[in-house]
């Protein structure tokens, strides 16, 4: 498959999709309309910040399953239009995790001791050592605005330094940041208690302008650390709060326009440190993002979960070869159970019993949704199919139990509506031989794949054969039966698995005979 890369990554990622066989092209410089003509025809993108994922670019893009993000952040990237055409989001957040921690752990040390204008002045001849009067971190409170996976190392790496740590995170729990070491607080409670602040948040409009003018005044006499996203802090508010005096300094690697233009004011003043983006520039985090990076569009292009999917389950990789074998028997569930019953979808419930009610199913759902909507028509992934399904009204739910009466696990997609309700119920024998063995209730063993014919009729001799001479008639080679009933004489359930389509004239035929309820001709994996 065709994987386009549009900002530099290390080789080691493109060897990584070279070696798995897919065709790379590079192109580093491109925009506007050239970008669209680029991305046509690709099956995979890769990007870090320097390329705009917009909705125009991903509808341009028919065939592409997922957009990599070689890096944290993904402002740069629409995932909510992601989501809408079925592709794949994905970053790298572990690979640069230590150098963004260390370089601002770098910055704060730098900013304290005025490393920078101490080197530049000595550098021009210039023995300044009485105007360089430097703040010791031992003793002193470290602010930390965001507590993700950089907030975290920073705040572990400061505390065994000496300083006290409080945190502002609206979504972690008081009891992993106690395990850091970090006390959790408000807002404004964090930037009052902090001798030095450290802001560790994406940047979303939420988080946008974050830290302006107010904010920076309750940091008195205090230093700020700014290495996640540009835009979080109001740059001009805490330029002016440097040269009045309010902010003894700050440290910043991140802009709202990159590259900085020259006049910035945050270039005017010695007591603010600028780097150029520098947080995850270390050889071993790009090769590491890199790779991690590309692993994830290999994964996706052969339909595996991908571990850092931000719009679409995800499954940790150890987690993987447990679930795998269930994601396609939930998917054809899902599509039997559509195709079977009559009128439209209201309601999804997928169920697990036995073993794998004790596994991370979140994938095998979305699969099962996938299967459900794939008969509609719709344009439909594991991605998207939990978006179709809130967009349509349609009620999900998802049961565990690790009670199972018959089988080691079971999945079972039903659909319904206020009329009717179909279950199918699948498994597996031998550890990945995928069978369905309830439709309905009724016990059967049926290999799901290609194409079935499922037929209700009553329980009497010589229905089985009436229906094999019809299929027989129109030229329908019947492959497998596997046949069912309540009791005898009532009414029976007959799976057919068929190597070609029924035509409608044989359903017609077939239906035309009172003893014959209904016919069902379902399409699953390996036919169109």
């Amino acid at each position: 498959m065709k994987v386009l890369v549009t900002d530099p990554i290390a080789d080691a990622g493109l060897d990584v999709l070279r070696d798995a066989g897919h065709e790379v092209e590079t192109g580093y410089e491109l925009e506007g309309d050239d970008l669209l003509e680029a991305v046509s025809d690709a099956n995979g993108m890769i990007v870090r910040s320097g390329t705009e994922v917009t909705d125009d670019v991903l509808e341009a893009a028919e065939d592409l399953v997922i957009v990599g993000r070689a890096g944290i952040g993904v402002d740069n990237i629409d995932i909510d239009a992601a989501k809408d055409h079925g592709v794949i989001v994905a970053n790298a957040p572990e690979g640069n995790v230590r150098a963004a921690a260390e370089h601002t752990v770098a910055m704060t040390f730098a900013t304290a001791r005025s490393i920078p204008q101490a080197h530049i002045r000595l550098k021009n001849g210039e023995w300044a050592k009485s105007d360089y009067l430097g703040t010791e971190l031992n003793g002193k409170t470290l602010g930390v605005v965001g507590l993700g996976r950089v907030g975290q190392e920073v705040a572990k790496k400061l505390d065994s330094l000496g300083m006290d740590i409080v945190a502002y995170d609206p979504y972690i729990s008081e009891e992993r940041a106690e395990r850091i070491g970090a006390e959790l607080v408000e807002f404004e409670p964090c930037l009052e208690a902090a001798d030095f602040v450290t802001v560790h948040t994406p940047l979303t409009p939420e988080t946008e302008g974050l830290i302006s003018e107010d904010e920076l005044d309750l940091l008195d006499d205090g230093y700020l650390v700014n290495c996640a996203r540009g835009g979080v802090v109001d740059e001009d508010a805490l330029a002016a709060k440097v040269e009045d005096g309010t902010l003894a300094g700050a440290a910043i690697d991140v802009f709202a326009e990159e590259p900085l233009p020259a006049d910035s004011p945050l270039l005017e003043h010695d007591e603010i440190i600028v780097t150029p983006h520098l947080g995850a520039s270390t050889e071993a985090a790009q090769e590491n993002v890199a790779t991690s990076t590309a692993k994830q569009v290999n994964a996706a292009l052969v339909g595996e979960p991908v571990a850092n999917a931000l719009n679409a389950p995800s499954i940790d990789e150890s987690a993987f070869p447990r679930v795998e074998p269930y994601i396609e028997l939930a998917e054809t569930a899902g599509k039997v159970a559509a195709q079977l019953l009559e009128g439209r979808i209201e309601n999804v419930e997928v169920s697990y019993e036995g073993d794998i009610a004790d596994e991370d199913v979140e994938f095998v759902t979305a699969s099962a949704l996938k299967g459900v909507f794939q008969p509609l028509e719709w344009q439909v992934n594991a991605v998207n199919a939990p978006q179709i399904a809130e967009d349509r009204g349609v009620d999900v739910t998802e049961s565990k139990t690790r009670q199972a009466e018959d089988f080691q696990s079971l999945v079972s997609v039903t659909v319904s509506n206020a009329d009717d309700e179909v279950s199918v119920d699948g498994t597996l024998f031998a550890g990945d031989d995928p069978r369905i063995v309830r439709i309905d209730g009724y016990r059967v063993d049926a290999i799901p794949h290609g194409r079935m014919v499922v037929a209700r009729n009553t329980d009497e001799p010589g229905v089985i054969g009436h229906i094999g001479s019809v299929m027989g008639g129109y030229d329908v080679n019947i492959a497998g039966m596997f046949n069912a009933r309540e009791t005898i004489g009532g009414e029976a359930l007959t799976v057919y698995n068929v190597d070609s389509e029924v035509p409608d004239a044989a359903k017609e035929e077939l239906e035309s005979d009172e003893r014959i309820i209904g016919i069902n001709d379902i399409t699953l994996n390996g036919h169109n």
